[in-house]
């Protein structure tokens, strides 16, 4: 068998040689090649080829003047054409000319291989085919402009550029004169003309006809198509008009949503069962993409209103995405964090945000994929509360608000209490010191001696409200908080023994197992021992008779974390985000006389934060608590 030749009409002789060396020479054909339109068809007028392979951009003669030069002369040849991107018109005006399929630059050797084998088959059928096979070729071939067409139309999501595209469509595969379409104005019932070809634009501006009286109405309607011609088309219509079609477009979830029509008024040829076929499947790809054009026209509505609203918020929002890149920044964080002058989208968050807290606090949020919260201090001096959340599926949220007003508010506060604190020492020390001189002036009946121990127990609880609030001052303030190397469980273990005979008064299990390492700490024994003090005095108090309380301390990954269990009264979940300031006592029947100052947790909260460390509890009425912490270890 005499070798295939193949004759490559292209301008770049790199692209030539690929198809030569890549293709061609390895399926066993013969590439043949010329520069310009104006060369590659003369040889192919001299040397017929067994397949062109032409580019539709070429210098001296196009790749369409070639195909058209090829069928005035009637020379068929299989061609392929290739092309830098889909325009319906140009593949449509192509297959008419005859080819036979398309490569879309740029292109791999094997959609190149399988596009000749496709035309060499084309080609064989050509050469065996009758009236039957010619017709077969004419359907595929519109079927592969319809194609082509369907798949530009529907990568558009420009709605006005989709209707445009259509109607464009429409009239060219049909070759009528004018084409329209109309969309249904879903409240007042009327169909109005959106886009049109070859109508006037008057009548474009003015056209609406109503669905329940009108012929485009009719195809909606049946959900069919509307075909009419002659005197037919004219009496329907009202108007002079020889040849019409209708087509309904519907959507897969809304039904109908408008029509697509092509129509003759000068010539008489009229539209046949091919041109239903054919603009049949133009409206169903056209009404996808006008449903997926208007979802993200919505969409994107949608989302620059979101915009907007987070642009113009009070408060310091930055968006990143999964990689930590920026992907929103309001004014508000601009102006915040000093950066208004500077292009932060898809940046690194690393290079974007100046200040190495925030980033310590995204680090920490993608190793973890859990919320955290801190309080960043910037440079002007004010003070901000900042919240990073992950979000699955878009990345991470920094939420920021200026707090300085509440810290300065917290910090006289402070002042006043601490103050206000040591000025009641001294008559109170008077008012229990003359308390403790009524025995000796006389004796006191049993009313008395009752009244005095009422007085002494409001003097021990003012005065641990008063030693607790000096407490928490000086913790806040950073004052007795000397750092050593220290045991964690030696404290325990000694807070454990202390507890043990309260808890056994009670009848309470107390349970505690040493850890078989050392738990070692950079932290203050005395404050450490009074955060055990405070956490395993609440579970004993807040446990009934005959309840159990588990101590437990171990090291995990860099860290210790220590856990004080019971199975007492529990705390609600509305109370626990408040149970760690200060004053706040959970309210319920069951603890109402329960004693305390409401400062406890307070002090452990602050203990524990001054030693780089985090408290939580996890709780639920009438089961009991969990009171954890978490403090970076030392090695030994």
């Amino acid at each position: 068998m005499a070798q295939k030749r193949v004759l490559i009409i292209e301008d770049s002789p790199e692209t030539q040689q690929l198809l030569a060396e890549l293709v061609l020479e390895p399926s066993g054909y013969r590439p043949i090649a010329a520069l310009n339109g104006e060369d590659g068809l003369q040889i192919a007028l001299d040397e017929p080829p067994d397949l062109i392979i032409l580019d539709m951009q070429l210098p001296k003669m196009s790749g369409i003047a070639v195909l058209e030069a090829l069928q005035q002369r009637d020379v068929d040849i299989p061609v392929i054409f290739t092309t830098i991107r889909e325009s319906p018109e140009l593949i449509v005006q192509a297959f008419r000319l005859g080819a036979r399929d398309y490569v879309i630059k740029p292109f791999d050797p094997q959609e190149m291989q399988e596009a000749i084998q496709r035309a060499f088959a084309t080609a064989r059928v050509h050469e065996e085919r009758d009236q039957l096979t010619q017709q077969l070729q004419r359907q595929l071939q519109e079927l592969n402009a319809v194609y082509a067409i369907g798949r530009s139309v529907t990568s558009l999501l420009d709605l006005n550029r989709v209707l445009n595209r259509v109607v464009e469509a429409a009239v060219y595969m049909t070759d009528a004169e004018e084409g329209m379409l109309l969309l249904l104005d879903d409240e007042s019932g009327e169909l109005y003309l959106r886009a049109a070809k070859g109508i006037d634009e008057k009548a474009v501006r003015s056209l609406r006809v109503r669905v329940d009286d009108s012929t485009a109405g009719r195809a909606l309607r049946t959900d069919r198509p509307v075909l009419l011609t002659g005197e037919q088309a004219k009496v329907s219509t009202g108007y002079l008009v020889k040849a019409l079609l209708y087509l309904p477009l519907r959507a897969p979830e809304r039904g109908g949503i408008g029509v697509l029509g092509v129509v003759n008024r000068e010539t008489g040829r009229p539209f046949s069962e091919r041109d239903i076929f054919l603009l049949s499947a133009l409206a169903d790809y056209a009404a996808i993409a006008i449903e997926n054009a208007r979802l993200f026209e919505a969409a994107e509505v949608e989302r620059a209103k979101l915009e907007a609203v987070l642009q113009e918020a009070q408060g310091v929002i930055i968006v990143v995405d999964e990689n930590d890149k920026v992907l929103l920044c309001n004014t508000a964080a601009r102006a915040a964090l000093n950066l208004a002058e500077t292009d932060l989208l898809r940046h690194p968050i690393g290079e974007a945000i100046p200040y190495p807290s925030l980033r310590e606090m995204f680090a920490q949020v993608r190793e973890t994929e859990k919320a955290t919260h801190s309080e960043v201090p910037l440079k002007d001096g004010r003070t901000f509360n900042a919240q990073i959340t992950p979000i699955e599926g878009v990345g991470r949220v920094l939420v920021m608000q200026d707090i300085t007003h509440l810290k300065e508010l917290d910090r006289i506060k402070s002042e006043f209490v601490a103050t206000v604190s040591h000025d009641l020492r001294t008559p109170l020390t008077t008012i229990q010191g003359y308390i403790e001189l009524l025995p000796r002036v006389g004796p006191l009946n049993e009313q008395q001696q009752e009244f005095i121990l009422r007085a002494r127990e409001s003097i021990e609880t003012i005065t641990e409200l008063i030693s607790d609030l000096l407490d928490i001052g000086r913790i806040e303030a950073g004052f007795d908080l000397e750092m050593t190397s220290c045991d964690l469980g030696q404290v325990i273990e000694e807070i454990v023994g202390e507890f043990r005979p309260r808890a056994e008064h009670k009848k309470q299990e107390l349970h505690w197992q040493p850890s078989e390492t050392l738990l070692l700490v950079q932290g203050n024994p005395n404050r450490l021992r009074q955060v055990m003090d405070n956490l395993l005095g609440n579970a004993i108090k807040y446990t009934q008779e005959g309840g159990r309380i588990s101590v437990s301390a171990s090291e995990d990954t860099g860290h210790i974390v220590v856990h004080v269990a019971d199975n007492g009264l529990g705390i609600h979940h509305t109370q626990q985000p408040y149970i760690f300031d200060k004053f706040y006592r959970v309210e319920s029947d069951e603890t109402a006389d329960i004693k305390g100052t409401g400062l406890g947790l307070a002090i452990v909260k602050a203990v524990i934060e001054k030693h780089n460390g985090r408290v939580w509890v996890e709780s639920k009425p009438g089961i009991g608590s969990v009171f954890s912490f978490v403090l970076p270890s030392l090695e030994a």
